[in-house]
């Protein structure tokens, strides 16, 4: 018996020390890479780091590479990392600098002092055509709701980045918004998107669809809706027909159906393109919800800007229209589809 434990014992000592091995070798390695990181700051060879960061393959982000600015006062840390960001601008192909994006700004958004610095980062990181990493939504969101704790406006936070010699643009005020909507700060997200001007930001389609396809995935149709309008009315955005059908299909599925209706007709109003398939989705939703001489009205509608129901739902209309006695919109909505010959 003590035999076998000793033999066991012996099996285990090979791969006691090829994990020992792996640890020290790991530490070893992601000190150097440390090291010859700060080496480039020391001698401004920024244009370096890239290539040394892709050369490491799979980078350890603890520690982080670049973790040694901690040592730097706050104002000469802010300068350097401005140093390596421009740097970085005639790095071709762009992608070479995705993994010193990625480590720059974990390590900023993970400081102290997140904000303003991070936002720069994040912006030359968009600007280049990279992607963030998936986990800098929630870094960011925590980040800018520790700020917005202290009673600081959208805009205050946002234009704090011309004090390192950048300035806000809807690219990184956009993937803010996303950030927040990713993480169901929704209302946040709202603030963020109504605060934009304030920083010398305009709202685009995408600061509104990301919020509008978050209320869609809570059915906040109320809030979606009032979005919707503020867009078309006062900005004057004519809204995705993307975003279009996923507001008209979580109204269609909390039955609202004359909402969704009346929201068609703003967009006509406003001269916003309404496509066939959010009418097709109206209709099929007033006929689920049984406002049969709405669906009647809305294909009225539809077909006066030459778009015909799919062939069993233009039966469904006209058979449920005359289940109900009203034959007059029946034979009105069957001569347009006889006029449109289908």
């Amino acid at each position: 018996m003590a035999s076998g434990a000793m033999k066991f014992c012996r099996t285990l000592l090979p791969l006691r020390y090829n994990v020992q091995y792996c640890l020290i070798h790991s530490a070893s390695s992601s000190e150097i890479l440390q090291e010859t990181i700060e080496d480039a700051v020391k001698t401004k060879s920024y244009e370096k780091i890239p290539d040394v960061l892709t050369s490491h393959g799979q980078v350890r982000q603890h520690p982080n590479p670049f973790s040694f600015l901690s040592t730097y006062p706050p104002a000469i840390r802010a300068k350097l990392i401005d140093e390596i960001l421009q740097s970085f601008v005639p790095v071709r192909p762009r992608y070479r600098s995705q993994i010193a994006f990625s480590c720059l700004l974990s390590y900023t958004l993970q400081s102290p002092n997140p904000l303003p610095i991070s936002l720069a980062i994040l912006q030359r990181t968009l600007r280049s055509g990279c992607v963030p990493a998936p986990q800098t939504h929630l870094l960011l969101s925590s980040a800018w709701l520790r700020r917005r704790r202290q009673s600081q406006s959208v805009a205050e936070i946002l234009l704090e980045m011309q004090s390192i010699g950048y300035s806000p643009d809807s690219g990184t005020c956009n993937y803010l918004i996303l950030s927040l909507c990713a993480v169901d700060q929704l209302m946040e997200a709202v603030k963020v998107l109504k605060g934009l001007s304030g920083a010398g930001c305009v709202p685009d389609l995408e600061s509104y669809n990301a919020v509008i396809s978050s209320m869609c995935k809570v059915r906040r149709t109320t809030e979606a809706v009032d979005m919707i309008k503020q867009m078309v009315v006062k900005v004057g955005l004519a809204p995705r027909q993307g975003t279009l059908v996923k507001v008209m299909a979580t109204l269609r599925a909390n039955r609202e159906m004359w909402r969704a209706v009346e929201v068609v007709e703003l967009l006509e109003r406003e001269r916003c393109a309404v496509g066939f398939e959010i009418y097709e989705s109206v209709v099929e939703g007033c006929l689920e919800c049984g406002e049969f001489i709405l669906s009647g009205k809305v294909v009225i509608g539809m077909t006066d800007r030459g778009f015909i129901p799919y062939i069993k739902v233009r039966q469904k209309v006209v058979e449920r229209l005359a289940g109900i006695g009203e034959w007059k919109l029946a034979c009105a909505v069957r001569q347009r589809f006889a006029d449109l010959k289908s």
